[in-house]
């Protein structure tokens, strides 16, 4: 099967206008790498998914949303604000995005709003009753939960809100945690 490569100016031709970007493509490496092993090549990996993509399709993309005056959603992740052993490129290219997200709200607003979602454990498994008890909300999040909070923020609701990172988590980066 051929899959044809759907550019921001096809998909406006396509369907006549490109109104959102969700920025959603993202590596990262559960087991992670000690930053003295961490090869470069790894590092520029991430930074390039994770940030640097973010950037390109924007670039491409804001043309077509200015004239539509759309909005765009970044997704980061709580690691932008905490972080875990040897997460160093995924923790810097997630606060790059969170960073990214503020500076292009000054850039391309008012006629483009930009704004950021940062979700926290998000299951994509079963997971165990205590797993779902660590968050003060009761559970881990679903697929759903960040997936309601994107559309809020390119529909015509959110027209006042710009620049803003928004933590999906459960309230977890807010909980203090004794082990």
């Amino acid at each position: 099967m051929v899959q044809k490569r759907l550019s921001p100016s096809r998909s406006a031709r396509s369907f006549g206008r490109l109104d959102a970007l969700i920025n959603n493509a993202g590596i990262a490496d559960p087991s992670g790498t000690p930053v003295e092993k961490l090869a470069l090549k790894d590092w520029n990996r991430k930074i390039a998914v994770n940030l640097t993509g973010v950037f390109l399709m924007t670039k491409h993309c804001t043309p077509h949303l200015r004239r539509a005056r759309g909005a765009i959603v970044n997704i980061a992740s709580t690691r932008a604000l905490q972080s875990e052993p040897h997460t160093e490129a995924y923790a810097a290219a997630k606060g790059g995005v969170v960073a990214l997200t503020h500076a292009l709200a000054m850039s391309l607003g008012p006629r483009i709003r930009v704004n950021c979602v940062s979700p926290g454990w998000i299951a994509k498994a079963r997971l165990s009753r205590k797993d779902h008890a660590q968050h003060p909300a009761g559970r881990a999040g679903r697929p759903e939960d960040i997936g309601e909070v994107i559309a809020f923020l390119i529909s015509e609701a959110a027209g006042f809100i710009t620049g803003q990172n928004f933590v999906v988590d459960g309230g977890m980066t807010r909980k203090m945690i004794y082990e």
